[in-house]
């Protein structure tokens, strides 16, 4: 088989109501070189895991104690899995897991990068502290990952402006838009070209 022909053989690392991994799922759905074929979610009752059972795609749910020790490598390369993309994934990635996986491992954070990351900084505590700051502008930035929270080389980023009157609520709306819109393009476009 020549590399041209090879399949890339995705796993979503997700720890929510799955969003971005719907994205992704239904972006790849149809694709004939990049498939979804593995979700692995620390939350039982994420409501990624009903995303992933409708698609008829495996889960695995992860124990941290294990994940830490081992990251369930055996388990992940079991699935064929060669890249993984982390959406909305709440633990550090094990040091296992990134050796192995040097440069397919990718994330996005809802900000501007390296401004609103690192241990703590998901969610709602990024968009307010974005807002508090004062900031005329926030984004998103899709990443390598390495040993550290958000810290891996940017691949992407774009920006939204933050308005006057916005909450964290408003402005997550905002950046929800730009990483359902980017997401799955930004991570075809890497996979393409590793070809």
């Amino acid at each position: 088989m020549n590399k041209c022909s090879t399949k890339q053989r995705l796993a979503i690392f997700a720890s929510g109501a799955g969003s971005n991994a719907m994205q992704l799922i239904t972006h790849f759905s149809t694709h004939t070189t990049i498939s979804i074929e593995l979700v692995v979610c620390n939350k039982p009752d994420a409501g990624v895991v009903n995303i992933a059972k409708q698609y008829n795609i495996d889960v695995l749910m992860i124990d941290k104690k294990k994940f830490d020790a081992d990251g369930y490598l055996k388990e992940i390369l079991a699935k064929g899995i060669n890249f993984i993309v982390l959406a909305g994934f709440l633990w550090k990635i094990p040091e296992i897991l990134i050796k192995d996986f040097k440069k397919k491992i990718v994330n996005i954070h809802p900000a501007l990068l390296p401004k609103y990351g690192g241990k703590g900084m998901y969610g709602q505590q990024v968009h307010n502290s974005v807002i508090e700051a004062g900031e005329k502008e926030s984004g998103i930035t899709i990443h390598w990952v390495d040993g550290q929270y958000d810290h891996g080389k940017v691949i992407f980023q774009v920006s939204c402006p933050v308005l006057k009157d916005d909450t964290a609520t408003t402005l997550s709306k905002r950046i929800h838009t730009l990483e359902h819109q980017y997401y799955p393009l930004i991570v075809e476009k890497v996979l393409m070209e590793k070809k």
